[in-house]
């Protein structure tokens, strides 16, 4: 009865073993750099930092735009309350007559040559 335990034991120890084997292949296949998911936690965290840099530089360019656009904003603001006064000043100046309105041009003679542009292109066209 000894030797059936033993064998047994045996025998459960070499089984233990086989699958030991074959889960550390496995395991050292899943944490491969180059195809398992150590590969893709690698290629993550160098997009996780890529994606960091680009978020400050995004940050700097977004504070430079909204420094800038409080710059022009101010410029603005200045500039609406200059033209107010200019438009204040404007009111207290006297009301001129309109001027004369211009004279019309003076009719174009029908016996009067054609221009030569227009003579050429006919003499071109064969009209």
């Amino acid at each position: 009865m000894t030797l059936i335990a033993d064998a047994l034991l045996i025998a459960g120890a070499l089984g233990a073993t086989l699958y030991c084997l074959v889960l550390a292949r496995k395991l050292n296949k899943f944490n491969d750099l180059e195809k398992g998911v150590g590969g893709a936690v690698a290629v993550m965290s160098a997009q996780v930092d890529d994606m960091t840099r680009t978020l400050s530089q995004a940050e700097a360019a977004a504070q430079r735009s909204a420094s800038d656009l409080e710059a022009a904003t101010t410029r603005a603001e200045a500039a609406v309350t200059r033209l107010e006064l200019l438009l204040a000043s404007l009111h207290d100046l006297p009301e001129q007559p309109a001027p004369a309105p211009m004279a019309a041009p003076s009719p174009v003679n029908e016996t009067s040559p054609p221009p030569t542009a227009f003579v050429r292109h006919r003499e071109r066209s064969g009209v």
